[in-house]
Parts: structure tokens; sequence; C-alpha cells
């Protein structure tokens, strides 16, 4: 068992809406407004029910299974 593996590998039903959610994960990670509100709208007008928001929820939670990478410290003299 290594630390990214998964109980459940279960392939969303839309791939297309789980690589909009994935691309919708990494701007929240990364702090971009812009594009988070970009792909909102563009998943608000083209979802077309349950599935699609199930594989774009996937997609997000696919990203953020990866964890981050901590900060370097700004002082290095602790």
């Amino acid at each position: 068992m290594g630390i990214f593996s998964r109980k459940s590998e279960s392939t969303p039903s839309n791939p297309a809406m789980a690589e909009l959610g994935r691309e919708f994960a990494i701007a929240r990670r990364h702090g971009d407004r812009k594009t988070m509100r970009r792909i909102g709208r563009e998943f608000s007008n083209s979802a077309n029910g349950d599935a699609d928001a199930a594989s774009f929820q996937q997609g997000q939670d696919s990203y953020d299974a990866i964890p981050a990478i901590p900060r370097p410290r700004r002082n290095r003299r602790r």
C-alpha cells in the first residue's frame, strides 16, 4: 500500500467533467480565482445532471488526494 493508493478505483462517467474538476482543484489550491470562476461558468453551462456533477466532484477529489508540498521556511536559521 502506497501513499497514493486508493481503495476504490472507479472511473468517472464523464472524463471531460472529471478533468474540469481537476483543473478547478488545481486553481483552488493555487488561489487562482479568475480560473475558478471561468471553470465554474463552464461547468454550469455544460453540466447535464447528477452524473456530470459526480464526475466533476470525483475529479476534484482525485487531485485533493495528492498532498500539498509544504512551503519552505523563510528564515532558515531556526
